[in-house]
């Protein structure tokens, strides 16, 4: 071969090699493209996930406190139903326990009234002889209802009434001051009387006030 030929040779390996080596690089080329976007999307598709998970768990966060605040605000309306159901209740026992204290002021209706409640104590206690407990500004009011008691007993229970002895030693408290709540049943008496056995060792509170008491425990699932 003279050295055209041999030069035309080699231009021609040169020209197949260069155009085998472009449609290599452009078969690289097409698949890193492919490869990128492959890629790209699988990203793309874990960062939808994480951003979805993440909007989920704040979305369950946010749901849960809305719950929780929901059910504080319900119970603390319940709180406050009760309590003022609660104070409605108080302030009706209160102002019974002043209608008490009133009505043990008018002499003729408290007399009659003190010889009901000493022939029902008479009647529980069944001795031949009972004691009276009364506050001591009532002692002379008890003492005229003695006799209206025992008739009273005679008549509705039928026999002979027990009799009735004043125990000056254990008087009842005094009456609650006018604007004062009635808190304490170990400090202030309505009224009424407490009868007992002749040794004290039989109680029987008779009271305005425990009768109230009883009313108010009897009634307080209605009210």
């Amino acid at each position: 071969m003279n050295d055209t030929e041999v030069s035309k040779t080699i231009s021609q390996m040169v020209m197949f090699i260069r155009q085998e080596a472009e449609e290599k690089a452009a078969e690289i080329a097409v698949s890193a493209e492919e490869e990128f976007n492959i890629t790209k999307l699988q990203l793309l598709e874990a960062e939808k996930a994480r951003v979805r998970k993440e909007f989920e768990r704040r979305e369950g966060t946010v749901e849960v406190k809305k719950k929780v605040e929901y059910s504080k605000q319900l119970n603390e309306s319940r709180i406050k139903v009760l309590q003022a159901r609660e104070d409605a209740v108080q302030t009706v026992l209160q102002d019974a326990f002043a209608q008490l204290v009133a009505m043990s002021q008018d002499k003729a209706a408290y007399k009659r009234l003190l010889a009901d409640l000493l022939a029902q104590g008479m009647y529980k206690l069944a001795e031949p002889k009972v004691l009276v407990r009364c506050r001591e500004m009532d002692v002379q009011l008890v003492r005229d209802a003695f006799s209206a008691a025992q008739t009273k007993y005679q008549e509705v229970y039928g026999t002979a009434a027990p009799a009735l002895e004043l125990d000056p030693k254990h008087p009842l408290p005094p009456p609650p001051k006018a604007g004062k709540q009635h808190d304490d049943e170990f400090q202030t008496c309505c009224g009424g009387v407490v009868v007992t056995s002749g040794d004290g060792r039989i109680v029987c509170s008779n009271t305005l006030d425990d009768r109230l008491r009883i009313t108010y425990s009897s009634l307080l699932p209605e009210l």
